[in-house]
């Protein structure tokens, strides 16, 4: 691909790194459900263990329909999975590059540390 106007020297070699939309579109999906400050924090916690809607809801002191509200929404996003055992449902983040990333970005802006 050429462009219509040559401003430096190394364009078309960036537009041919241009990621894929599909790409763009699954790290904007991503970006938009850990722009919630309460799915950030679920999302956070659940990088570090797995864990019940009941307990995630205590530790954020959220209603567990709520939880369960944002526990879809980051599902939706594969950011997170879940899992049964028995009638209880267990939820941590995906083994991804994307969520590892997010997850080191989160903590380094926030000058957090992951727990020992």
């Amino acid at each position: 691909m050429e462009l219509p106007h040559k401003h430096h020297e190394n364009e078309e070699k960036l537009v041919e790194c241009l990621p894929t939309n599909e790409t763009i579109q699954r790290v904007a999906d991503a970006m938009k459900q850990l722009g919630d400050p309460s799915r950030l924090r679920i999302f956070w916690l659940l990088c570090h263990c797995e864990e019940c809607v009941i307990n995630i809801a205590a530790a954020t002191e959220m209603s567990s329909p709520a939880v369960s509200h944002h526990l879809k929404l980051l599902k939706d996003a594969e950011l997170i999975e879940s899992r049964r055992e028995g009638k209880e449902m267990y939820y941590r983040s995906t083994d991804s590059d994307l969520v590892l990333k997010l997850h080191h970005t989160i903590e380094d802006i926030a000058r957090i540390s992951c727990p020992d």
